[in-house]
């Protein structure tokens, strides 16, 4: 899918794929969708080399219709809410917000749960997860990445490890997804397919650029369109990761779609940093996040459809359900089944507003 504005806190512009909504923005960047026809932020088109066993689709037709990563670009849409968003925010990520985890300075609070990610996530079962993912996301660049979060899927209980683990590849599965309804295997099977926008992996894509943007200005010949897991755009949201990872992203952001740790970094780097008001989804499903007396009013809750509030509310959430949470929540369904943990509460968003 493609569109987050993670950074909608630090910069309301960040989101990531999905330039034309309002998607959350946050401090963090935010995905794109990949599966839906018309989702301009994420879009990964690149044929995945991992072999799949079907022939691939040429669009993202994600059964949800949105998939973060997928296939639009439409760099003019709202990307506040999306780890590609508005460029009118600030784009500068407060670690020090509460609960915000930006990778080896883990300021996290919980309660360490000591659970073991290669553990409750072996190989085997990402591979029966993803069995049509694309090389870049192997089981091994996940596993380096998540060292530099050691609170991700390690505070609570071991049932909310489980639960976060579900949540985290349920979000970025549909971000990536290159699935659809009648799709070879169902259309949960085909999670982590695209690495990038669809339609934009010749450079095509050159309007993620918020030239006004001092900060991260953009490198010349570069273009900033969603990317990875999450689905990452626009140029101030990969200055932000870049600082925030220690990486030369906004000079070098094909990075992201050519290094798997690096992938997996943005996309948990997003996933563990707190954009206020917002929450970050790891609070959120670790069971760490309290809502306001505020959240409380506007039916913001524990559980899985929060987690889809902070990546995607403004154009997902406080609305009928429609096919892109759809397609989250059937993500989630199946690896919360594959990892024998029970969905919790909570797991839609058409009650909750959106930030």
């Amino acid at each position: 899918m493609r569109r987050w504005a993670l950074w909608a806190a630090l910069s309301p512009g960040l989101g990531c794929g999905d330039p034309g909504g309002s998607t959350d923005t946050a401090s963090v960047a935010t995905a794109s969708e990949p599966g839906t026809a018309g989702d301009a932020s994420a879009g990964t088109g690149t044929s995945p080399s991992s072999g799949a066993s079907v022939d691939p689709p040429t669009t993202v037709t994600d059964a949800t219709v949105e998939p973060t990563g997928a296939a639009t670009s439409d760099p003019t849409a709202d990307p506040s809410g999306d780890p590609t968003a508005d460029p009118g925010g600030d784009p500068t990520v407060d670690p020090s917000a509460t609960g915000s985890d930006t990778g080896p300075d883990d300021t996290s609070t919980g309660v360490p749960a000591n659970c073991s990610l290669s553990e409750l996530l072996p190989a085997a079962l990402f591979e029966e997860m993803f069995p049509q993912h694309d090389d870049l996301y192997s089981h091994d660049a996940l596993l380096a990445a998540a060292a530099e979060y050691p609170a991700f899927a390690n505070e609570g209980s071991e049932d909310d490890c489980r639960r976060e683990i579900a949540a985290f590849l349920a979000n970025i599965g549909h971000e990536t997804t290159g699935g659809w309804a009648d799709a070879p295997g169902g259309p949960y099977a085909w999670g982590l397919y695209f690495t990038q926008e669809v339609g934009c992996e010749e450079g095509a894509c050159t309007g993620y650029c918020d030239a006004n943007n001092v900060q991260y200005p953009c490198a010349p010949g570069k273009t900033y369109h969603g990317r990875g897991p999450i689905q990452l755009s626009w140029n101030y949201n990969y200055g932000q990761a870049a600082d925030a990872l220690g990486e030369p992203l906004l000079t070098q952001p094909e990075l992201v779609a050519t290094d798997g740790a690096i992938a997996f970094r943005t996309g948990l780097w997003f996933w563990m940093t707190a954009q206020p008001p917002k929450p970050s989804a790891h609070d959120v499903i670790a069971g760490l996040w309290q809502p306001s007396a505020d959240d409380v009013a506007k039916g913001r809750q524990p559980g899985f459809g929060m987690t889809v509030n902070i990546i995607n509310g403004g154009l997902e959430c406080g609305q009928p359900t429609g096919d892109k949470v759809k397609d989250r929540v059937g993500f989630y369904m199946r690896f919360t089944d594959m990892l024998g943990v029970d969905p919790g509460a909570a797991v839609y968003c058409d009650s909750m507003q959106p930030y």
